[in-house]
């Protein structure tokens, strides 16, 4: 995730933005993403988001799993890849020469069947905001992709969108950048920003709120 500044680097992360909010404050968000054309599953545990993603991938199906620590922690992304019920794309992808499959690579990146992620915010008036350092996994999302899967822990909830922004600076970047720095010798930063405030495709991008920290 940059911005051109280093701002939020070695900065900790704002305790308040980690905290999981009530159990009404996910149903009232919960229905607010059902009013924005966006539908809403609750779910009071991890292993119950990651059942619950099983039943919504259809046996078989093209599926990209974006990089998240969300994914990882529900053992979703131990599905996609390593169960063999559907075609994980990110496997295909490494398996790819960059060089002589580049535009195939493209292609396969910006348009799969499903995508399943996840956010850095969602408000209770039913927006969703996801960074990206790249920006590669905000295209599927926006249109690019037939479904949207997103797992969102509890303590994600922000009053609005000027709430999700800044939990994105002074949470998620500074969490993200030290996990980057230490996986790949590398800063992560606020390139992109993402902000879904109503989908327009009814149905096409389904959100599973967990009652649990999940991610950053």
């Amino acid at each position: 995730m940059s911005d051109g500044s280093d701002a939020g680097v070695g900065k900790p992360a704002r305790v308040e933005f980690g905290q999981l909010k009530s159990e009404d404050a996910v149903r009232r968000t919960a229905n607010a993403l059902v009013a924005n054309g966006i539908p809403a599953i609750v779910a009071e545990s991890r292993s119950e988001a990651r059942d619950l993603v099983r039943s919504l991938l259809p046996g078989g199906a093209e599926v990209f799993n974006n990089t998240s620590r969300t994914l990882q922690s529900a053992g979703v992304d131990d599905d996609i890849e390593r169960s063999g019920r559907y075609q994980p794309l990110r496997l295909r992808l490494y398996q790819m020469d960059r060089e002589m499959q580049a535009r195939e690579m493209r292609s396969l990146a910006a348009s799969p069947d499903y995508v399943v992620g996840s956010v850095h915010a969602v408000t209770e008036g039913g927006s969703l905001l996801i960074a990206s350092a790249s920006g590669s996994q905000l295209g599927p999302i926006v249109s690019g992709a037939g479904h949207v899967i997103l797992i969102v822990g509890g303590q994600k909830i922000v009053p609005d969108v000027d709430a999700g922004i800044r939990r994105i600076y002074e949470y998620s970047w500074p969490l993200e950048d030290q996990r980057a720095r230490e996986v790949y010798g590398v800063p992560s930063g606020v390139n992109n920003i993402l902000i879904i405030n109503r989908a327009v495709a009814e149905a096409r991008i389904t959100t599973i709120l967990v009652n649990e920290i999940l991610g950053f």
